[in-house]
């Protein structure tokens, strides 16, 4: 038995930094602009292994955890490069290949701040078939979610499947999920101890009213706010040494978040340092999983061991 399996996307990621990839804020967004036609200089390539269940998955991995991921690619050099670095972390991959897509593959634009564009190649990632799932291999005391756009009669199975078994469920619900509607969706979110999203998410798809589980909500910069049994915790943020790419931020939130619980008996504030803390270093660096934290470096280095947290009681 595996102690955690993430379950969703992985993807094989370039990241192409320049000074050249200039933002142009017309109105109230901010655009990256190229000119048609152009030859723009590239200062630095960087490829990495990327996609929400590969990322949890290390993060899992690197706190200490027996994590398997389970995830599709397409049969070429990029998928392999996937479970490559995986096994390289300790995690046990549980893939299937498609023969007629590739992997799904990302181009990260990154300009000197650290803000990204990203070009989305989702291929063999998202056509996960239930005649696919290796079910036999399928057993964990948590299964965390990351679905993207993998079909929803999937998704459903495989929450009851981990359900059947007594094992705690997180998911990170994808917009294409929200966009369903809470109450076709109901139903599969009522079988999760946690579910973890960004604040735009939460607002549109109004989850706090329906949601009896651990709901986390993201900020951004902003920080946090956890709502769990009757009540509400916030914290802000640690400060960051500079920002290399905000790619994988959210996926590092998540399964810290996750791995907190899983390691202190549900002690809400001890997850959310441990949560914010992974967030903060992957952002440090470039590549979604370059930064992610391993047990020793969250627990011995001083920079990780405060972080604010006020909590009140949740009026009814």
């Amino acid at each position: 038995m595996f102690d955690v399996i993430t379950i969703g996307t992985a993807t094989r990621d370039v990241f192409l930094e320049s000074k050249d990839f200039h933002v142009l804020s017309p109105g109230r967004r901010e655009l990256q602009c190229f000119a048609l036609g152009a030859k723009i200089e590239v200062d630095e390539v960087v490829f990495a292994s990327g996609g929400g269940a590969a990322n949890a998955a290390v993060t899992f991995a690197r706190q200490g955890f027996k994590t398997a991921c389970l995830f599709k690619t397409g049969n070429d050099e990029a998928g392999r490069s996937v479970r490559y670095d995986l096994e390289k972390e300790g995690v046990r991959p549980l893939l299937t290949s498609d023969s007629k897509k590739h992997t799904a593959y990302a181009t990260v634009l990154l300009n000197p701040n650290g803000e990204r564009t990203i070009l989305t190649y989702r291929g063999a990632a998202e056509s996960l078939e239930l005649t696919e799932i290796p079910w036999g291999d399928l057993e964990a005391r948590w299964a965390c979610f990351f679905p993207s756009r993998i079909p929803l009669n999937a998704m459903e199975q495989l929450v009851n499947h981990f359900n059947h078994q007594g094992a705690f469920l997180a998911m990170n619900p994808s917009g294409h999920y929200l966009k369903m509607g809470i109450g076709r969706l109901l139903p599969l979110l009522n079988k999760l101890k946690v579910i973890i999203m960004n604040e735009e998410e939460a607002g549109l798809s109004k989850i706090d009213d329906v949601f009896a589980g651990i709901l986390a909500v993201t900020k951004g910069p902003r920080g946090i706010r956890v709502k769990a049994d009757g009540r509400i915790y916030e914290a802000g943020v640690f400060p960051e040494t500079a920002v290399a790419d905000r790619t994988g931020a959210g996926d590092a939130f998540g399964a810290g978040f996750v791995a907190g619980l899983m390691q202190s008996s549900n002690d809400i504030e001890y997850a959310i340092r441990l949560g914010s803390a992974n967030a903060t270093s992957v952002v440090e660096h470039i590549g979604a999983q370059t930064g992610i934290l391993n047990r020793r470096e969250f627990e011995e280095n001083r920079r990780w061991q405060k972080l604010p947290i006020h909590k009140k009681s949740v009026k009814h």
